[in-house]
């Protein structure tokens, strides 16, 4: 190989090294920054109260619809231990990447991640629990997805819903600003033949943008 020819094929190899630096940098950075917001949601998103209603147990499979980077993901990996599995789903591919990337990073093994589809999340035969937060304003039409969370829980697996409650102005544009009314999800639950446990309209009275959050807890009969 000539001068030339082994000058050129070091400097593609340095670039890609500089390149792959680069990239992992910046995935480092963003991982730090999502710890930060994580981190402040905390104080006003009530995760344990969250985790307590799926009702878990170690060697449970727990469904997070919507699962984003892994806020409740990685939450909920210690919750079901060694033995049980925690499905990250999201019609996203990014969000799926960090998530992947931070849960081997914590050595949670008991994540996997899941791409779905807006109309089927591809879920599992058997789940024992499945939380949609902050997701279901989301669904375009619920009444697929529904029945596909209902297929895949076992019967008494727990379906718990948390989102915000539109504000009483406008309520139209508001249910399009990522918002969606208590009642109207309770009624769509009902139609999708799962019972009502609990219902609280008031869960969070206001978060760190002075929005109030509704939590439903919902099973398969």
């Amino acid at each position: 190989m000539s001068y030339r020819a082994k000058l050129f094929v070091f400097v593609l190899g340095a670039l890609a090294v500089l390149g792959a630096f680069n990239v992992g940098y910046s995935a480092l950075e963003t991982i730090s920054r999502l710890n930060a917001v994580e981190a402040e949601r905390d104080h006003w998103q009530r995760p344990a109260d969250i985790i307590q209603a799926l009702n878990l147990k170690s060697g449970d499979v727990v469904v997070d619809v919507g699962c984003g980077s892994g806020y409740f993901t990685l939450k909920l990996s210690p919750e079901v231990g060694n033995d049980g599995r925690v499905i990250a789903e999201d019609i996203r591919r990014l969000p799926l990447a960090f998530l992947w990337f931070r849960a081997a990073q914590r050595r949670e093994h008991n994540v996997r991640v899941l791409l779905g589809d807006p109309a089927d999340p591809r879920l599992p035969s058997r789940a024992n629990a499945v939380l949609i937060l902050n997701t279901y304003h989301e669904f375009t039409d619920p009444r697929p997805i529904l029945i596909h969370l209902h297929q895949s829980l076992v019967s008494g697996g727990r379906l718990v819903v948390v989102d915000r409650e539109p504000r009483p102005v406008d309520r139209a544009a508001t249910e399009a600003a990522h918002e969606i009314s208590v009642d109207r999800v309770e009624s769509e639950l009902r139609q999708a033949n799962f019972e009502m446990i609990r219902r609280q309209d008031r869960f969070i009275e206001s978060d760190s943008y002075g929005e109030s959050w509704w939590l439903i807890v919902a099973q398969k009969p």
